[in-house]
């Protein structure tokens, strides 16, 4: 590329490091775009696959500007978004070794308090006669590592913790009842810059909060959720969602209004309540504004038409800066 003396553009598919690629490439060509995967099997539907074919198809898609592109973070979002994800996985191995504590103590005939990851808990653990050396030995390796665990989320939640109380974005979205640091930054993180969704309805998109669609004529068949994007999101957004409903009589009469006192509804509800805090998340991240809690619903509020209306102007329009400005 460096003997390239006319200018030039490049488009590739979007794979795992492609920012690190992105980055580099931009250094040396006129323009670089960055390919949705996704999208491009919709168009690429072909018995015939190569690179050699990919990359002229990927030509003329350029050549018409026609690619589906997907928006690069800068080098802070992605590095915060590898953070959060990786706060996810010692979640998940401190919670299997909890499992397997559990498993051991369900194979020795032991009953677990309801406390048993306190203080007070785990010393009783230590304390317990297993029927064999080798168990206890076991139960030694699971309570070390779990004592590890904690010492790092303890580090990755603290340099979390510098970044959100940094953000004015995240501060703003704590202001939900139910939304906690952890929910307010990964969705501020994944937003990034809120003005590249020309609606609010493409933020459940691109979070995969929207239903499968087969429509042809009179036909119109919805199914469960695409579940693109990040799943760390929806859980926290679900997860917030549950709080929301316990907390606040402004979500909860959205949920119920979903629900309909039907326990086949109730799924359905709680991730149709996780969607409109996204859409209200966006829109105040567009605007500014805060969270209303003060004021009694109205059935039009929960359209979710506007995410305004659940919001009371705070002034300014500086509420969601890129990280950079943040740090």
């Amino acid at each position: 590329m460096a003997e390239i003396k006319e200018s030039f553009e490049i488009c590739f598919e979007a794979s795992t490091g492609y920012g690190y690629l992105y980055d580099r490439l931009c250094r040396m060509a006129s323009r670089v775009v960055v390919a949705h995967p996704g999208q491009l099997r919709l168009i690429f539907r072909s018995k015939r696959k190569n690179d050699r074919i990919d990359a002229e198809r990927l030509a003329k898609l350029l050549y018409l500007n026609e690619v589906p592109q997907v928006w690069v973070p800068s080098i802070d979002t992605r590095a915060w978004r590898s953070m959060i994800e990786h706060r996810q996985g010692l979640l998940a191995e401190r919670t299997r070794a909890k499992n397997g504590l559990r498993a051991l103590l369900r194979s020795q005939g032991i009953v677990a308090p309801k406390a048993l990851w306190t203080r007070r808990g785990l010393e009783w653990l230590q304390q317990q006669p297993l029927s064999s050396p080798l168990d206890a030995v076991r139960r030694d390796i699971h309570l070390e590592r779990i004592s590890a665990i904690n010492g790092m989320l303890k580090r990755v939640e603290q340099a979390l913790g510098e970044i959100a109380r940094r953000h004015p974005g995240v501060s703003l979205l704590m202001e939900i009842d139910g939304v906690g640091i952890r929910t307010a930054e990964a969705v501020v993180a994944y937003i990034g810059d809120p003005d590249r969704f020309r609606r609010s309805k493409a933020i459940g998109s691109y979070f995969g909060l929207v239903p499968c669609q087969d429509a042809s004529a009179d036909v119109n068949r919805l199914g469960h959720i695409t579940r693109q994007g990040p799943a760390t999101v929806r859980r926290l957004l679900v997860e917030a969602a549950w709080q929301g409903v316990r907390r606040s009589p402004r979500i909860r009469a959205f949920f119920e209004r979903i629900h309909q006192g039907r326990s086949d509804r109730r799924k359905i509800a709680i991730v149709a309540t996780a969607h409109y805090l996204l859409r209200v998340m966006l829109g105040m991240l567009r605007t500014g504004e805060t969270w209303r809690y003060d004021r009694r619903p109205k059935p039009s509020d929960y359209e979710a038409k506007t995410p305004r209306l659940q919001a009371s102007h705070r002034g300014g329009t500086d509420a969601a800066p890129t990280l950079q400005a943040a740090l």
